[in-house]
């Protein structure tokens, strides 16, 4: 198949070129660069199956495919409260513009939602049927509340065209490549350990997170899209293991072998206390769960961040 990935040179989208390319198959991968990165996809520019176009999904695209991932949109509070406007343009236009070339085309089309739908939750872990307890106009709303109208729009294409779609709902996801500024926690402690830096924690540093290793994450994605019949989600993807940051921190300063204190920050603005995806969905339906602990994928993480930290 010849697959278009918006968001490609991204953290996630990379990582799924990666994927698609070594099952067989081409791979367009669409980019504004915006967060992405040539350097993600480096190693693909020579393969004959791999194809780079610099687009910005607010505008529209017209190819040749045969399914659809879309991955781009800012997915950093870095990011996406520096150019709030611009990130929910790209959830709802991009999103607009993407159903509307897959109606065209009659292919199926993947989104890429987040567990930030379900905002600061009160139910725990989160169900795919949880509504959510979002802020509709704190800072993070144009991310969540974007991603929210994108998923609204997703089931509107499908029940009223027809369109074949899949959304995946992506938990906190880290690996190799993730930008060092990036302001996510797995990015933040293991930059800061690795600089000697105090490893900033925010509130009590009892608020958990479950973390999901970019492997595991991208063949869920692909077994949902793979999926037949009337199977489109939304599906949780993630691993329900929860740690706190204080935790985190702790095994990030135990694997880097750093030195590195704690200090403490006031809370961010709307940022959830507890995030534990319930995985019942993805397990019954995909035959999908996480495989990788943590210790594993933060060596893997890790071994990754060490030289392009010290080359700072």
């Amino acid at each position: 198949m010849r697959i278009l990935v918006t968001g490609g040179a991204g953290f996630l989208g990379s990582h799924l070129c990666d994927r698609l390319l070594s099952d067989g198959h081409e791979v367009l991968a669409v980019d504004n660069l915006y967060t992405g990165s040539k350097s993600n996809i480096a190693h693909n520019l020579q393969n004959p199956n791999f194809e780079f176009m610099r687009h910005d999904v607010t505008f529209p695209l017209f190819v040749e495919v045969d399914a659809i991932y879309n991955l781009a949109c800012p997915a950093s509070p870095v990011h996406y409260q520096k150019f709030p406007t611009q990130t929910i343009k790209t959830s709802v236009i991009g999103a607009i513009n993407m159903l509307g070339l897959a109606k065209r085309l009659g292919i199926p089309i993947l989104q890429a939602s987040t567990s930030e739908v379900y905002g600061d939750p009160n139910v725990s872990p989160q169900p795919e049927s949880y509504w959510g307890n979002v802020n509709p106009i704190g800072l993070r709303s144009c991310y969540d509340e974007g991603k929210r109208a994108a998923e609204s729009l997703f089931f509107d294409y499908h029940r009223e065209y027809k369109v074949a779609i899949r959304v995946a709902r992506i938990f906190n996801t880290y690996g190799p490549r993730m930008n060092l500024h990036d302001g996510r926690v797995v990015s933040n402690f293991i930059r800061q350990a690795i600089s000697g830096e105090a490893i900033t924690l925010y509130g009590t540093g009892e608020q958990t997170r479950s973390f999901c290793y970019v492997d595991d994450l991208i063949d869920g994605l692909v077994k949902l899209m793979s999926t037949a019949g009337d199977i489109v989600g939304p599906i949780n993807l993630g691993n329900p293991v929860e740690f706190t940051m204080k935790e985190l921190a702790a095994k990030v300063i135990d694997l880097t072998g750093s030195k590195s204190d704690l200090v403490y920050e006031p809370l961010p603005s709307d940022d959830p206390q507890q995030r534990k995806p319930d995985t019942t969905k993805a397990a019954e339906i995909l035959g999908w769960a996480a495989q990788t602990d943590l210790s594993s994928g933060l060596l893997k993480t890790i071994a990754d961040f060490k030289p392009r930290v010290l080359a700072l």
